[in-house]
C-alpha cells in the first residue's frame, strides 16, 4: 500500500510544480506587456523652441509649454526646430502638474 501512496506523491508534487511553474510565468508575461505597454517611448515629430544648450543636449520648450530634452543639437536658443518628442513624457508630466 505504500508504494501505491509514494507514487501519487511524485504525481501531485509534478502537477503542483508545473502549476507554480505557469503561474510564476503568466506574472513574468504580464509584467513585460505592462512595461512594454505603459513605459516604452513614444516619439513624435514636434516643432520645438530650444531653450538652453547644455552638456546633456538641447533642452527646448514644446508648443503645449512643455520642457524637453531633445538631445545634441547645433540650434541657437531661441530658434524653433523640429524635434523627437517623448509623448509619454509630455503624459506624465501633464499628470503632475493639474493645472494645466
Amino acid at each position: 500500500m505504500s508504494a501505491i501512496n509514494n507514487r501519487s506523491d511524485k504525481k501531485s508534487s509534478k502537477n503542483t510544480t508545473f502549476i507554480i511553474a505557469g503561474v510564476i510565468a503568466l506574472g513574468a508575461g504580464l509584467l513585460f506587456a505592462y512595461l512594454m505597454f505603459y513605459t516604452a517611448p513614444e516619439h513624435n515629430m514636434e516643432m520645438v523652441k530650444v531653450i538652453a544648450n547644455t552638456e546633456s543636449g538641447c533642452i527646448a520648450e514644446t508648443m503645449d509649454g512643455f520642457a524637453v530634452n531633445i538631445g545634441d543639437c547645433n540650434a541657437e536658443p531661441g530658434k524653433y526646430v523640429n524635434a523627437l518628442v517623448d509623448q509619454k513624457t509630455k503624459e506624465r508630466a501633464a499628470l503632475m502638474n493639474p493645472t494645466n
